[in-house]
């Protein structure tokens, strides 16, 4: 489920003053910084934007090609909670496997602002080799960490034109969207509507991609597809609502 106008946008009052270091992998720790590097009390680790619900429970199944690999993506949200920056994020679960065997493992971190737009605060992510063994940490960040600042992934109210940064750890990690279609039709095996959002997402790490993402209230993400530079795309195909 990632994967934003800019990071600093109306009253999420980000205030950026402070950052600590730190490293791991997929684990769910505390992450703390000496000086607030967010205003916290804009924050809460209860998501319920309908555009991007995450009610505790809740389990989101895809499949997909990959460069034509058979791919299964499984999203969870975790009744966890992780402090990054001094802000309370919910864990949510993400897993890929790759024709049938586990090739991905990610905790992402969310937040809700006090209007309804969910920030992205990071995540620990690993890849994984056929065997099991780790080969990649690359995109793993937190903000707070050498410079990385959250970034948003779903507006409290989305219009057609706004973009927005959705994380920003420079070199590693700086996913963009812009809302292209309000009212779209969308069908996959778990969900069909006339109603969906369509975001289109890039990043200056890789110039050549462009890809869509297709979300439904109340269900959140549903379709995503890599239509320039790749050959990619995945549809929910099973969705648990969680409580």
């Amino acid at each position: 489920m990632r994967i934003r106008t800019s990071v600093a946008v109306g009253a999420a009052s980000l205030v950026l003053v402070g950052c600590s270091g730190g490293s791991g992998g997929p684990t769910v720790t505390t992450t703390t910084t000496e000086k607030p590097l967010v205003n916290v009390s804009n924050f809460s680790a209860t998501v319920d934007n309908p555009w991007f619900p995450l009610r505790q429970g809740a389990k989101w199944i895809y499949a997909g090609t990959d460069d034509g690999d058979r791919t299964r993506d499984v999203v969870f949200v975790t009744g966890r909670t992780k402090t990054i920056a001094g802000v309370q994020c919910v864990v949510v679960s993400d897993n890929v496997y790759t024709n049938g065997k586990l090739s991905e493992t990610t905790y992402d971190y969310y937040a809700q602002d006090r209007h309804g737009n969910v920030w992205y605060f990071g995540e620990d992510t690993a890849e994984l080799d056929k065997h099991g063994h780790v080969t990649s940490r690359e995109g793993t960040w937190l903000t707070g960490r050498d410079g990385a600042r959250p970034g948003i992934v779903m507006k409290a109210h989305p219009k057609v034109g706004v973009s927005y940064e959705q994380e920003h750890y420079s070199g590693h990690a700086e996913d963009h969207a812009r809302v292209v279609a309000t009212g779209a039709d969308i069908s996959t095996r778990a969900v069909t509507s006339s109603n969906a959002l369509v975001t289109l997402e890039w990043t200056p790490l890789e110039p050549k991609v462009r890809e869509h993402k297709y979300y439904v209230r109340g269900y959140g993400q549903v379709k995503e597809e890599v239509f320039r530079g790749g050959h990619e795309t995945s549809s929910l195909v099973s969705y648990t609502r969680g409580s």
